[in-house]
């Protein structure tokens, strides 16, 4: 299965800017926003992002919901 790597890397820079940590606007840090890991977590999709794990599960329900989103957005026809 292909993907469109051109198209991930744009979604990559386009969310660097809630990642923003300075009023430079061009430093951003490169973890995912806490409020959206914890969003995501209530939702059931992740297991709890505040751990000192590096990574988190996600429920079966969020594993296949991640699939058909990465599908959608970024497989090649």
């Amino acid at each position: 299965m292909g993907f469109d790597g051109e198209k991930l890397e744009q979604v990559v820079l386009a969310l660097f800017q809630m990642n923003l940590s300075d009023d430079s606007g061009r430093r951003a840090w490169k973890s995912l926003p806490w409020s959206v890991m914890d969003s995501l977590h209530q939702k059931g999709y992740i297991s709890d992002p505040a751990t000192k794990n590096k990574s988190v599960w996600l429920s079966e329900e969020g594993a296949k919901l991640s699939k058909e989103l990465f599908e959608k957005l970024f497989v090649l026809e």
